[in-house]
Parts: C-alpha cells; structure tokens; sequence
C-alpha cells in the first residue's frame, strides 16, 4: 500500500491559514477534541466533542453513545476504521468493546463494534479523514481565531448534526 498521488486545488486564491497567538487569559481552551464516525450509507456524521482531552474512558463513553444511536437506526453492526491512537487501542477499550459486543450477542439487541485497524501512518485509508478536511476548510476563519464555541456550532452546522452534550472525562 502507499499514498495515493492526489494534488489538492482551490479556485482562486489559496486558503491560508494564520497564525493567532494565544492569549493566557483566555478562558477557550487551545485545542478541541472531537469524536466523530462517519456513516457512509446514511451519509450522516455524528460529532461528539470532548472537554479534556480524548482518554480512554471518554473513547468507551463516545462508543457507547455512537452504539445506542445506531441501534435505535435499526444498524445490528458497525465496522470501525480506526488508527492507532493511544485511546484507540488501550486495554481499556478494548476490553469496553469484547464486553459490549459480549451483552449485544446475549440479549440479541443492540449494535456489534467491529474494530478495522488501519496500517500506521495511513490517513488515507480512513473513510472519515476527506470529510474532517473539508470540514476544517468549510469552517475556518483566515483573519482571526474562532472560539471554541463559535467553532463547534460552525461543524454542527456544516456536518448538519443536532448539538449534543460534551463528552467529560470522569474524575476519581
């Protein structure tokens, strides 16, 4: 396998994208995490942002959310392609994962997650990742920096889905 030898083009001029320095004061967090799987067939995308960073036990709450939605569409199964993210491939996912595929066998209800690992360092294998780029395109603001809440409401809309509830990272 290798990367495909595809050139990117705009009409007009290129988008560039710049440089806003942070300011220590400001309440917004730098970066955004967000979850979101793509459903080719139903040509639909769920979102699920994070606050915090995407760990383990929040990637388990994302899949048990993302499963519930499927189910409630009727899907009895989902192939996952994922890479090899650290809050992909922890013990602790995968262990989430063998027990839910475990319940939805036993009670005969509810949707299977089947985990596709992507080779490493092979972006272009992902179904999801064309559509994050031209998210990130649509949504981008060249002369100043969005706001965390200006920038979730920007993909809600762009990927038209409902905004939903952070995804937060259980403190012990």
């Amino acid at each position: 396998m290798a990367q495909p030898a595809l050139h990117a083009w705009t009409a007009g001029e290129a988008l560039r994208l710049g440089l806003h320095p942070a300011d220590r004061s400001d309440p917004d967090p730098q970066a955004l995490a967000c979850y979101g799987l793509w459903l080719p067939k139903r040509e639909r995308m769920l979102l699920r942002f994070v606050e915090g960073r995407p760990v383990s036990a929040v990637t388990c709450a994302f899949l048990a959310w993302a499963a519930e939605q499927l189910a409630a569409d009727g899907v009895r199964v989902l192939a996952l392609v994922w890479d090899n993210a650290s809050w992909h491939i922890s013990q602790e996912v995968r262990a989430w994962l063998k027990q839910h595929n475990r319940h939805v066998k036993a009670t005969g209800s509810g949707c299977r997650l089947l985990v596709c690992r992507l080779p490493s360092r092979s972006p272009w294998l992902n179904a999801i990742e064309p559509k994050w780029v031209h998210g990130k395109r649509a949504v981008a603001e060249p002369a100043r920096k969005l706001t965390g809440t200006e920038l979730k409401q920007r993909l809600y809309e762009y990927y038209r889905c409902p905004p939903v509830q952070p995804l937060a990272q259980q403190v012990a």
